[in-house]
């Protein structure tokens, strides 16, 4: 009796356990999805989005959908995404980050916003490896600049790591994120691919693309263009 009983209680915490891991599995799916369909309704208006050099200088793309602003925890910001960077074969499997603080020079009040940030180059690109780094102090960053042309005169060439936009209640703009806080989702990471793969590994194209995370890849391989390597 005591053995079965044993038995019983053990297939009740493997089916506790297994019902957790598929509940966190599909939220960070759907934060996929809503990475994906973010990208999609940015690139929708081209005149307004993301500058045509930049989307083909692009290294790494990280997207935040959803971030928010809770005035009532002492203005404290917080939100979740995924991020990806061009590898010699396309673009990498995601691994999760987590964005916190910083001060971008207006106010979001209650409203939920999402946040697109672009590495221009192998130092923006070394920063996103990182477990955690600041905007701003870590990685120099500046708001990217909006419209098809609008990357003409600009010196986000020589002075940006990172290009950091905004979207807003349809509206999108560059915005200054300087203070936030970039760091790794080591937990969600290792939940989506049932093991502590290190961001590098992942980054740098040394694991397949898991089916859940293959249309936010091949939308991003979509709009930014991919290396020349990647497409001979």
């Amino acid at each position: 009796m005591k053995k079965l009983l044993s038995m019983v209680c053990l297939f009740a915490m493997t089916a506790a356990i297994g019902t957790a891991y598929a509940a966190d599995n599909s939220k960070l799916i759907n934060r996929l999805d809503a990475a994906k369909t973010t990208l999609d309704q940015v690139m929708m208006t081209p005149d307004k989005g993301i500058p045509q050099q930049i989307l083909q200088s692009a290294v790494c793309v990280a997207v935040v959908p959803g971030f928010k602003k809770a005035a009532f925890i002492f203005g404290a910001q917080y939100g979740q995404g995924v991020a990806t960077c061009k590898t010699n074969h396309g673009w990498s499997a995601p691994v999760f980050i987590q964005m916190t603080g910083g001060s971008f020079g207006f106010q979001i009040g209650g409203q939920s916003t999402d946040f697109v940030m672009v590495a221009m180059n192998d130092k923006g690109m070394q920063d996103m490896l990182k477990n955690k780094f600041k905007i701003g102090g870590d990685a120099a960053a500046s708001a990217g600049p909006v419209g098809r042309n609008a990357a003409a005169g600009t010196d986000w060439k020589l002075n940006a790591e990172l290009l950091t936009y905004s979207r807003s209640k349809g509206l999108f703009a560059g915005i200054d994120l300087d203070g936030t806080v970039v760091s790794q989702n080591s937990d969600d990471t290792r939940t989506f691919y049932g093991a502590d793969i290190p961001y590098g590994t992942i980054l740098k194209g040394n694991v397949p693309t898991p089916e859940a995370a293959r249309p936010f890849v091949r939308a991003v391989a979509k709009y930014f263009i991919e290396s020349k390597e990647a497409t001979k």
